[in-house]
């Protein structure tokens, strides 16, 4: 199982560096998430800043064949407990969406697909699996 961040499916809707990787995720035959948490981030962005209308992104999320995960309590608790122990304003700045992505891969060995620096250096410092993102100028996060 791949678990997707906002960033991750925004950036195959909007032809970003790191969609042809996040094609091959959708199409290598491993089961493919996104938390609702990171849905509601990735429709606020394609309505708002994108003009795609509510129905437009439903078809497009449809056809990609991803599975909407609910976060329920404990999802939500763990991903409070995680933003709890791992946010720094300067050095850490994870959103709770974000934590909730990570709740959703640590929870269920999952694999994380993101560029977000803070939520990748988070995942791997869980002893989670993770793939690296290229994120918008091409920079892709490693360990260090």
């Amino acid at each position: 199982m791949i678990v997707l961040d906002a960033f991750a499916v925004e950036a195959f809707f909007t032809g970003e560096v790191a969609a042809p990787i996040v094609r091959d995720v959708l199409v290598g035959g491993e089961q493919v998430v996104v938390s609702a948490i990171n849905l509601a981030e990735v429709a606020d962005r394609m309505m708002r800043v994108h003009g795609l209308t509510r129905l437009d992104l439903e078809q497009d999320l449809l056809t990609l064949g991803v599975t909407i995960s609910d976060v329920d309590a404990p999802t939500a608790l763990d991903a409070a407990a995680l933003r709890a122990q791992h946010y720094h304003r300067a050095r850490r700045a994870i959103s709770i969406a974000d934590c909730c992505a990570a709740a959703v891969t640590l929870d269920r060995d999952a694999v994380l697909a993101t560029s977000d620096p803070a939520l990748l250096a988070m995942v791997h410092a869980e002893g989670g699996r993770w793939i690296a993102l290229p994120d918008s100028s091409g920079e892709t996060w490693s360990p260090g």
